[in-house]
């Protein structure tokens, strides 16, 4: 299984808006997450797609990547792993001492 990124979504767009894309283009994906805000439900501009198999997945990125949906320009490509968002202290207050 491989996973795509999907960015510059319009904020309108949900999962379903994403697949027909997909499948528009010629390409099956077996699941689509839009990311959306935890707290409002709104649409956060980027999601995830998974893809069966490389070769589908690199068809995808060449077929989908730089084409419009909904007046925007999507940007596909191999997700990356995600890394760690360990800041260090709390507030990341930098060299200053913490408040008292």
């Amino acid at each position: 299984m491989k996973k795509l990124f999907v960015g510059n979504l319009p904020y309108a767009a949900n999962e379903t808006d994403v697949q027909n894309f997909f499948a528009d283009h010629g390409v099956t994906i077996e699941s689509v997450t839009v990311m959306r805000d935890r707290f409002t439900g709104q649409a956060r501009g980027f999601g995830f797609v998974e893809i069966s198999d490389d070769g589908t997945a690199q068809r995808a990125v060449d077929s989908c990547h730089g084409k419009d949906l909904m007046g925007r320009t999507l940007v596909v490509n191999e997700a990356r792993p995600m890394t760690s968002r360990d800041g260090g202290e709390r507030g990341d207050r930098g060299n200053r001492p913490p408040r008292r």
